[in-house]
């Protein structure tokens, strides 16, 4: 069971487990996937994408759960990222945690992941 990840805005996230789905952040649903990462990128997706921001989730996913509707696809640097091509079901998710900071307000990825 690979663990891929998206990283969320708490309140986003808390709105979707109530509807029991999670149809993506902002820029999801510009590009028409839910973005996501495997944990090898996870640490370059928060530091581009997330710097600076509070209040985040780290949702892990398995993706064997996500079927047909999961792609690997080129992206940044031409590595291989998974993209979500429907809704998230809440319950392919197999846990969530807050995303903490540091001093310098760094996000702090655990070790185990990547």
């Amino acid at each position: 069971m690979p663990l891929i990840y998206k990283i969320c805005p708490e309140t986003l996230w808390r709105d979707a487990e109530a509807a029991g789905r999670f149809a993506g952040a902002a820029i999801d649903l510009t590009d028409g996937y839910i973005h996501l990462s495997t944990g090898a990128q996870l640490r370059e997706t928060v530091a581009k994408h997330f710097a600076g921001q509070r209040g985040l989730l780290l949702i892990a996913v398995d993706d064997a759960a996500l079927g047909e509707a999961l792609r690997y696809e080129p992206s940044r640097g031409g590595a291989l990222f998974p993209h979500l091509y429907a809704a998230l079901d809440p319950k392919a998710v197999r846990w969530v945690a807050p995303l903490p900071q540091d001093a310098d307000g760094r996000h702090i990825v655990p070790e185990d992941i990547a």
